[in-house]
């Protein structure tokens, strides 16, 4: 299963969703991040949480959607609110669309150790939802089960 986690700037939210999702995932299922409008470089506290959490963070940058056209993905994960609202690229086919927003931890005045913090929190927050998924009943599951798991797992 290909599975391509969007965002907007793509330095925060859905880096941290495609290294973690890599990190857990059994073989024969694989994660991608990409950006509607990349930032073009990923945040240094996004690696620094990966890090920090015994994730690999070699080949993680900020791209653009159009990177992956040829990826053909199963399923494309909306992880910020900006990025809900956006219309997938056509050549994204007929994957299963979930949203699991989150907050940018990157985003307001606060200090450095109080964002890291936000991170962490994050980070956490992914690894509930992708946890969530990875023990779901894959082989029980219809095209209309899995988007009804999809839609739960994005509301814990």
């Amino acid at each position: 299963m290909k599975v391509l986690f969007l965002c907007t700037a793509n330095s925060c939210r859905s880096i941290l969703s495609e290294a973690l999702f890599n990190h857990l995932a059994p073989n024969g299922m694989r994660a991608w991040s990409a950006g509607s409008q990349p930032r073009g470089e990923v945040h240094p506290l996004s690696l620094e949480t990966l890090r920090k959490a015994g994730i690999a963070t070699e080949g993680l940058y900020s791209k653009s959607s159009d990177v992956h056209e040829s990826l053909n993905p199963d399923l494309v994960i909306t992880v910020c609110d900006k990025a809900a609202g956006e219309t997938c690229p056509v050549y994204f086919g007929t994957a299963l669309r979930a949203h699991w927003g989150l907050a940018d931890p990157s985003e307001g005045e606060a200090d450095e150790s109080t964002m890291a913090i936000a991170f962490d929190a994050t980070l956490a927050h992914i690894r509930r939802r992708i946890e969530a998924f990875l023990v779901l009943p894959f082989a029980q599951l219809d095209r209309a089960g899995l988007q009804t798991e999809l839609a739960r797992i994005g509301n814990l």
